[in-house]
């Protein structure tokens, strides 16, 4: 079972010095138990006591000076301070090796699932993968620094003890008297085989569940004015009970098993003690001596009954392994090929070449797409729900590579071109848009890092965001909230677009980007797109009419496929899908 964290020991190694002190110290601790203990009883207490080997003989302590009696004395507290002070060196060293891992391994998953493509999210929950990333993290930095430690410490401590009992017993009744008093050791074992066994399925099923309470969490917190608006509160909290009995269960099926091991090890302790006891009975082992042993028997089983939770220990850790690797090993399908080439500033010319697509095998989203977008074309792409308008444009900043066909971009094929320059190329501006819970002027900054403070409010007025920033006491320095709670829809969407003005790419994809804004608002827009589009290629995704009428270009989507391509004229009086999808919604506002 080790060998299946052996590549993730490479966690262990920027700190192996760390470690190696922290093991060194649980080496210390392990003798100083194992066989300090059982030596200081062989050793001290004769000489304080006397050395009754004749029960009939008056006991007679040996005659020793003040500074041979405070060494004798000092012994005992001696062992003690050796044992607790290389226990707390042990414990410290250990856990801050263990930050350090913990750190290592989150920093390796978040960096992860930022080169994971959008089809890995759309298959987890957001819930699911921060516990992953926090618990699962946690456990396996936990396991790792526990396997570490007590794989040394453990086994150090049983062999300081069984050696000493090894030695003892052989000077006093010889090699029979050794196998007798060690024969009870190996039936320790048993228990830890058993109780394995039982929780190999419980360790997965516990990280498994409680990905699903941290996701009813999530959900809900990030839905509390729904939650609200229909009355949802004792159903969420009748959700979240459910989850939360299933994982106490799930933990309950675990502990039941994992709290046996003790008790288990230690009853095969006592009938080991007992069947010596007798033993010891029939040799006639004088009281001093039994004493020694059994006090270094009992010691060996301590080191056995931690070797046991290591067990248990592995367990829980396997199952928080499996989770953390279908992230950490899940495959990056959008990468950079090994031969990509860099790309300058583009000049915008977009070609579908009989391009499908499918986020499921065997369902097509997009059908043998072909179509030519001329560099600074405003492209307005159109058709109901669901008919691929979303999918064909989220192919141009390659968030998904076609299945079948290609995109070229001012005719390269866009899997020849470097990733970060591609998208370097293009702004995108959401129907949802995410603001950072950072201020408003970082924000703005992280469409063009280099910008000055005059270029961010020069793209703020250029969505008509400048007025309502000032409206703010902080002004661009106001922070905005968690995805940006503190403001309305709509003036999430302005800093949206000015993010999208800021950046002044060649591409510009607008998904739905003026549907927050009030009728006034998207009539700023509209007069300041007119103006910042020239020269530029830009994608609108609406299914308000009144936003592409003006376009040069009009792409008709239906069930996958283009059904019909050319300007709004054209198309109201050639396609009968246009024409109704426009005079629907031509119906819908005069009836407002």
């Amino acid at each position: 079972m080790i060998r299946r964290f052996r590549p993730y020991f490479n966690y262990l190694r920027p700190h192996r010095g760390l470690l190696s002190v922290g093991i060194l110290c649980g080496i210390i601790a392990g003798v100083a138990s194992g066989a300090g203990l059982p030596l200081m009883i062989d050793r001290v207490f004769p000489v304080i006591f006397g050395d009754k080997t004749n029960p009939l003989a008056p006991v007679q302590p040996l005659a020793l000076t003040n500074w041979q009696l405070a060494v004798v004395v000092l012994w005992i507290p001696f062992i003690f301070l050796l044992r607790g002070g290389a226990t707390y060196l042990n414990t410290y060293f250990i856990q801050l090796a263990g930050t350090r891992i913990l750190e290592a391994i989150r920093l390796d998953f978040f960096r992860k699932l930022q080169v994971l493509p959008l089809s890995f999210f759309q298959k987890n929950s957001t819930g699911d993968l921060l516990s992953r990333g926090l618990s699962d993290a946690n456990q396996l930095q936990f396991t790792l620094i526990t396997v570490a430690n007590e794989i040394v410490r453990s086994p150090a401590s049983l062999i300081g003890s069984i050696s000493y009992i090894a030695w003892k017993a052989y000077h006093v009744q010889g090699v029979t008297f050794v196998l007798v008093i060690l024969a009870v050791v190996p039936l320790s074992v048993l228990p830890i085989r058993y109780v394995g066994k039982k929780l190999i399925k419980r360790a997965g099923q516990i990280q498994a569940e409680l990905g699903g309470v941290t996701n009813i969490f999530s959900e809900n917190l990030s839905a509390t004015k729904e939650v609200r608006a229909f009355s949802l509160e004792a159903r969420e909290v009748a959700r979240f009970k459910g989850s939360s009995q299933t994982l106490i269960r799930a933990q309950m099926k675990f502990m039941k098993y994992e709290k046996a091991l003790t008790p288990l090890i230690e009853i095969i302790s006592a009938v080991g003690i007992a069947f010596t006891l007798l033993y010891a009975y029939k040799v006639n082992l004088d009281q001093k001596t039994f004493i020694v042993l059994i006090t270094a028997l009992y010691a060996s089983y301590e080191p056995i009954k931690k070797l046991g939770s290591l067990n248990n220990e592995l367990k829980r850790g396997l199952g928080a392994l499996e989770r953390l690797e279908a992230v950490l090993q899940a495959p990056v399908a959008i990468v950079d090929t090994p031969d990509a080439r860099p790309l300058a500033r583009a000049h915008g010319a977009l070609s579908f070449e009989n391009v499908s697509f499918s986020y499921q095998p065997g369902e097509l989203v997009l059908n043998d797409v072909s179509v030519l977008i001329p560099a600074g074309t405003v492209c307005a792409l159109v058709g109901p729900s669901g008919a691929g308008k979303s999918t064909f444009a989220n192919l141009v900043p390659r968030f998904f590579d076609p299945v079948a066909g290609r995109v070229t971009l001012d005719g390269h094929d866009l899997r020849s071109l470097r990733l970060a320059d591609l998208r370097r190329n293009i702004a995108v501006v959401s129907q949802d848009p995410v603001l950072f819970n950072d201020t408003i002027y970082h924000n703005l900054l992280i469409a063009r890092p280099d910008a000055s403070r005059a270029d961010i409010e020069s793209a703020a007025r250029a969505a008509y965001a400048h007025d309502f920033i000032l409206s703010f006491p902080a002004g661009y320095d106001t922070l905005v909230g968690e995805r940006g709670a503190r403001l309305s829809g709509g003036q999430k969407q302005r800093l949206a677009l000015a993010r999208a003005f800021l950046r002044n790419a060649p591409i510009l994809i607008l998904d739905e980007a003026t549907s927050a804004l009030d009728s006034d608002s998207e009539a700023f827009i509209q007069t300041a797109l007119k103006r910042l589009v020239v020269g530029k290629t830009v994608l609108i995704i609406a299914h308000r009419f009144s936003t592409i009428r003006d376009a040069n270009l009009i792409i008709v989507f239906e069930a996958g496929e283009i059904a019909a391509t050319g300007t709004h004229a054209h198309l109201y009086a050639a396609n009968p899908l246009y024409r109704s999808l426009y005079d629907r919604q031509s119906g819908d506002s005069a009836a407002l």
